[in-house]
């Protein structure tokens, strides 16, 4: 039995889709009891649980043999991410794969920050463990930047010139539903990244061949890259760390390409030309 935290995430989502089609045994964890309604009533196993609630832990965790762990980003994220370390070592679950950041050991953004104390934690409770370290998601481009394609042709972001190794999510799902079901990964850190990286002009220019109209990206000072995440009403919390992000990686850092995707799943990570392609509908 798998518990796959997150279920309603961008990663654990397409995880749990990825997992049932294989016809593994999966338990569905969602913080929202509608969710949980939601996924009982089409036929799967599900469970309300809240990481910062560690009463709701326990009756979740029993017979399950490996957590895939996915903490919501926010002040919190740390102490949850902990809760349910300390839970699952309680309850003799065998293993846990962590979904990690790019370089979290370096803590070189407050996101990775977030992150490391519960890899440290995983290394010293005694389960077995595996980190999994994505870069920058390609469905950034769906969720914060399509509807700006869409209506006015551009998309912005902090002003950066170097190439970042975005990596699609469904790709994640992959490898993480490979290290959950087979062997050989306790004590393995995986960094995962698509085939190649892309500065955003590069990307601009992928959108407007493909959408066959102009699309440009718009670097903005981080003052006013700040300012227009809190006028979209991100908390001040998470424009804040967005914005230490883009610092550390302006100037290079973010654009090492790994093999980790096809050396686990032996399938090509998907290009971003590819991902637009599959999401042309969000862009237009």
């Amino acid at each position: 039995m798998i518990l796959v935290t997150g279920g309603s995430g961008t990663v654990g989502s397409a995880l749990l889709e990825t997992l049932c089609a294989d016809g593994h045994r999966v338990r569905a964890a969602y913080r929202a009891q509608r969710d949980v309604d939601r996924a009982v009533g089409a036929g799967r196993d599900a469970v309300r649980i809240d990481l910062g609630e560690p009463a709701t832990l326990p009756s979740a965790l029993q017979g399950v043999e490996t957590v895939f762990l996915v903490g919501a980003m926010g002040p919190d994220q740390t102490r949850q991410e902990l809760n349910l370390i300390e839970a699952a070592a309680v309850a003799g679950v065998p293993r846990v794969v962590k979904l990690s950041v790019w370089r979290a050991d370096e803590e070189l953004t407050p996101i990775a920050a977030l992150h490391r104390p519960a890899e440290l934690a995983l290394q010293a409770s005694g389960l077995g463990y595996t980190f999994l370290r994505p870069n920058f998601y390609m469905q950034n481009f769906t969720r914060q930047f399509a509807a700006s394609i869409r209506t006015t042709g551009r998309f912005a972001q902090p002003r950066a010139h170097a190439p970042i190794s975005f990596v699609d999510v469904r790709d994640i799902a992959r490898v993480a539903a490979h290290v959950l079901t087979t062997d050989g990964h306790d004590g393995r850190v995986y960094a995962l990244t698509g085939p190649e990286a892309l500065t955003y002009d590069d990307a601009a220019e992928v959108l407007s061949r493909l959408l066959d109209r102009p699309v440009r990206f718009v670097g903005l000072s981080d003052s006013d890259a700040r300012a227009a995440m809190l006028e979209r009403g991100l908390p001040e919390y998470y424009a804040d760390a967005l914005i230490e992000v883009s610092r550390a990686y302006r100037n290079g850092g973010a654009e090492t390409v790994t093999t980790t995707v096809r050396d686990l799943t032996g399938r090509e990570p998907t290009s971003f030309e590819q991902f637009v392609r599959d999401h042309r509908a969000a862009f237009t």
